[in-house]
């Protein structure tokens, strides 16, 4: 629980005051009429109007406090590491296997949930490729949060290319990632996840490892000989052709970023050599995202009626 607005309830300060002084006042009555062996009232004005007004003010100031129930809950993450989950977003990825199939990038989403669950302990991020990258998430530690901007962020040609070709996608544009500030400086360790078709334009490979020097990549390849793109009228585009090559491609960025890579049908050994590419080390206590709080203050005002109605019957 947590208090809104804590310096709200010095205002039943005010109130207290002359409540204060009235129960002194009954105090000094009760003694001198017991020194002058006066009966008792008959009603003590401390118990059945000083008190119950005193705790109604007391509840009042609380209220005015905003108490708040949150509901998030704290766990430990790694100190020592990140993840970007970077997706091509071009073109080719709207490629399937049927017009009512799923597409490369459906499925390529669908992995990019199923990995970042391997790594729970892990702050993870989300972004762009097509001929430039573009940030979507910066690593964060709550899985629910990953998944909303995967579901919400991602889609075909977003951000669309600087310039439009048949094939848009360079991973020549992944040395962006450097200057970019997606890690935090205390993530000693940084590991991207690459989800793609793999066909890419003609790229200088030792240059993007030199580039992001110090990364590991997980490259995962979402690719069929059997596909194509459909447009809306469920026809297939002739222009486009299924790259071969592209296997090759995702393994050689693989081997100079001293990484792994593998075929969608090979998440399993994937989420293996993620949680390899991550290893062990430091965790610190980080809360998670609050689910939407609850706020106690009405109930809490409610409950100064009580009193109130306890001194009304009372009076």
């Amino acid at each position: 629980m947590t208090w809104l607005t804590p310096t709200a309830a010095l205002v039943a300060l005010a109130g207290l005051a002359p409540l204060a002084g009235a129960a002194v006042g009954a105090l000094r009555v009760a003694r001198v009429r017991r020194a002058l062996r006066l009966p008792p009232p008959g009603r003590r004005a401390l118990v059945t109007q000083i008190l119950p007004a005193a705790a109604a003010l007391a509840l009042l100031g609380a209220a005015a406090a905003q108490p708040t129930l949150r509901h998030g809950t704290a766990h430990r993450i790694r100190a020592d590491v990140q993840v970007l989950f970077v997706f091509d977003t071009s073109r080719s990825m709207a490629a399937s296997r049927s017009a009512s199939s799923p597409t490369r990038l459906a499925r390529a989403a669908a992995a990019a949930k199923r990995l970042r669950a391997e790594i729970p302990d892990v702050e993870a991020g989300v972004a762009s490729l097509t001929d430039r990258v573009l940030p979507n998430l910066l690593p964060v530690a709550d899985p629910a949060t990953f998944d909303t901007t995967v579901d919400d962020a991602i889609g075909i040609e977003a951000p669309p290319p600087r310039v439009s070709a048949v094939r848009a996608t360079t991973f020549e544009a992944l040395n962006a990632i450097r200057t970019g500030n997606l890690f935090a400086p205390t993530a000693k360790r940084r590991i991207l996840v690459l989800l793609t078709d793999g066909e890419s334009q003609l790229f200088n490979a030792p240059e993007v490892g030199r580039g992001l020097s110090g990364m590991r990549l997980l490259a995962v390849r979402f690719w069929s000989a059997h596909e194509s793109i459909f447009g809306t009228a469920g026809d297939a585009d002739a222009a486009y052709r299924p790259d071969p090559t592209s296997a090759e491609i995702v393994a050689e960025l693989a081997r100079i970023m001293r990484g792994r890579s593998a075929d969608e049908g090979r998440l399993g050994a994937a989420g293996t050599a993620l949680r390899h590419l991550t290893g062990t080390g430091p965790t610190i206590e980080a809360p998670s995202e609050d689910r939407p709080s609850t706020p106690l203050a009405p109930y809490v005002a409610a409950l100064a009626l009580l009193p109130l109605a306890y001194a009304a019957r009372r009076g």
